[in-house]
């Protein structure tokens, strides 16, 4: 165990040196107070033009723009399908009298990680990892690293601690950073909201029958959870490919392909069944929890967690035994 913790504390330090995290707060600390001004000047909008700050009417006229373009001839049959569900799931708020985007900070905050567990967080959560181990080949240390008198697996869980510590990080920071930045424009509130979740798909027509309001606050946990898991998924992949190319760049844009394939992929691939087998496809979790369209009919929360766990433990299967066998020869 004191081998594990001074290995564990080795890696630290090191990632800690490349002060890579410091730019990812860095980067989170520009971008989030971009998209906060952005989310008043919509509700600065909305208020502008029609002329009241009554969520209902804004909603009713949001219904109203996709029941216009449902109507068009030229929308193509799989946005009709999510128009459908979004029409659906809108006039049940309105019927419950709950706003769904409740100018607040917690709202703001559930809403961004909503958004950026697609791509946004995996793309951090990658800069942290890729390199935990080629990093060792560019700069000459593995033959140092591996010819310690210390199991090969050892010091690759070690790896492994400090990339599930970091991410774990990072998702924290992201949310709390969320939080206290939104707060400073709309205000610390919104704990208490009610959230509907359980909302079932069945096709076109969503299912109402088994959903149950929560609180914002529990429903911010489940969300940023979901999150945790996606991102703790894409930064195994990301230590496997370390593991497998020397080159830091090289394995970075092979990740980075990866995520931006996946998420063109989620918007195109509704008649490719086989692509729901693909874990880039299932990253967005969250989507599941309020009854959004999955990207090919019969994916599910279930399934997507599923698909993903079964990568993780694929990745962490490849990582161990080739890290374990590797020839640092050549």
């Amino acid at each position: 165990m004191g081998s594990m913790y001074a290995l564990v504390r080795n890696e630290c330090i090191k990632m800690i040196k490349k002060k890579r995290f410091y730019v990812i707060l860095l980067i989170l600390l520009a971008l989030i107070p971009m998209f906060t001004y952005a989310q008043l000047r919509v509700a600065q909008q909305a208020q502008k033009q029609f002329g009241t700050t009554d969520w209902k009417t804004d909603q009713r006229q949001k219904i109203a723009d996709w029941e216009k373009r449902l109507s068009s001839a030229r929308t193509p049959d799989e946005w009709k399908q999510q128009l459908r569900v979004r029409i659906q799931i809108a006039n049940y708020y309105l019927d419950k009298g709950v706003d769904p985007s409740s100018p607040n900070a917690v709202t703001f905050t559930r809403e961004f990680v909503k958004n950026a567990v697609g791509l946004f967080i995996p793309l951090i959560i990658m800069v942290i990892s890729a390199d935990i181990v080629s990093s060792e080949h560019s700069t000459g240390t593995i033959k140092l690293l591996l010819t310690r008198p210390v199991r090969r697996w050892k010091i690759l869980l070690s790896k492994l601690i400090t990339v599930v510590f970091f991410t774990s990080l990072t998702v924290l920071s992201t949310g709390v950073l969320c939080y206290l930045i939104s707060g400073l424009v709309f205000g610390y509130n919104g704990w208490t909201m009610p959230v509907f979740t359980g909302i079932q798909l069945s096709g076109s027509d969503v299912d109402f029958s088994l959903v149950r309001a929560v609180d914002q606050w529990f429903f911010l946990l489940m969300e940023m959870g979901l999150v945790w898991f996606s991102a703790i998924v894409v930064a195994l992949m990301s230590l496997m490919l370390s593991v497998l190319i020397r080159s830091t760049a090289a394995g970075m844009g092979v990740m980075l392909a990866v995520l931006i394939s996946g998420t063109i992929l989620s918007n195109m691939v509704s008649s490719w069944e086989t692509a729901k087998y693909l874990f880039m496809v299932n990253l967005d979790l969250t989507n599941y929890l309020t009854g959004g369209v999955p990207p090919i009919q019969g994916m599910n929360l279930t399934f997507s967690l599923s698909v993903l766990s079964i990568w993780a433990i694929a990745s962490l299967i490849v990582s161990f035994t080739v890290f374990t066998r590797k020839d640092i020869l050549n």
